[in-house]
């Protein structure tokens, strides 16, 4: 069963989702004053030939972030990208090579490594956690537990990954939270409140008690979100649902316990881990001089 909650394609990144972003965080690296030690130390004409390398394997996720860091620093620049999005990185692996002046290249550096070692850290962990459940039916999906002001790039993140996004931001679906459920006074007064939403705004109830799903179920949900369920409860629960609606199950999900969850038979999984605590891959940029 597929939910209007999460998407599956791995599309191309828009520019427009992280132009202004990679302005921004050249603004806050180059302050007002630019790169005072590189125009002290190199000449002003002086071209050179720069490589980013891996240095660790994992998978490359921001291709293109990195390249339009360069080229709003220096439009100038020559970019040759050998590794792209999605494609799995060696140690050592050169992912591109970029020409042109000296300066431009080195004031752009730390704001480009930092946006490609974040992101293929992103899609390095979500691709692994999606190996560890290969041989199930379960899907990972993310959570809205993003860096602030990059929720788009780590979602893409995730997806070149090879997992599915859950919605992007509060207005990508309903999702009755416990809290919500407290307010309302139960799980039935809250789908009551909420109506019919009709084929195109996903419906998904939170649930923490196996006497919750049932009355979830018997309410008509046809998606659920099993929060910080134990193994065995996680089991009963599908038992109970026995294809009735689609069930998400969440909390404390890591790469360790991930293969175990997905052994119960839910059909999806989310983890905050793979944006929020995801490892950096490390890429380094070294420098040729022609």
């Amino acid at each position: 069963m597929v939910s209007a909650f999460y998407g599956r394609t791995h599309p191309s990144l828009p520019e427009v989702i992280f132009g202004d972003l990679v302005k921004k965080t050249l603004t806050e690296d180059l302050g007002s004053g630019g790169d005072i030690t590189s125009e002290r130390l190199i000449d002003k004409e002086l071209e050179i030939s720069a490589e980013i390398v891996a240095r660790e394997p994992g998978m490359l996720a921001g291709d293109s972030v990195a390249a339009l860091t360069f080229k709003t620093v220096d439009p100038n620049l020559v970019i040759d990208q050998h590794v792209f999005d999605g494609e799995v990185l060696s140690e050592g692996a050169v992912v591109a090579e970029i020409k042109g002046l000296a300066r431009s290249i080195l004031s752009a550096e730390r704001t480009a490594l930092n946006f490609i070692g974040h992101l293929s850290g992103v899609a390095t962990a979500t691709n692994r956690m999606v190996a560890a459940v290969a041989n199930t039916e379960s899907k990972i999906c993310c959570t809205r537990k993003t860096t602030p002001g990059l929720r788009g790039l780590e979602k893409y993140a995730v997806r070149v990954g090879g997992a599915v996004n859950h919605r992007f931001g509060l207005d990508g679906g309903i999702l009755i939270k416990d809290n919500h459920i407290a307010i309302a006074g139960g799980i039935s007064n809250a789908l009551e409140l909420v109506g019919d939403t009709g084929p195109d705004i996903g419906l998904e109830i939170e649930v923490d008690s196996l006497d919750q799903l049932r009355e979830a179920l018997e309410l008509g949900a046809k998606s659920i979100l099993l929060d910080n369920m134990d193994n065995e409860m996680l089991v009963k629960a599908v038992r109970i649902n026995d294809g009735q609606a689609s069930l998400e199950a969440s909390g404390n999900v890591t790469l360790g316990s991930v293969e175990a969850i997905a052994s119960t038979g839910v059909d999806y999984i989310s983890s905050g881990w793979i944006t929020h605590s995801a490892p950096v891959l490390d890429f380094g940029l070294d420098v040729i001089r022609r």
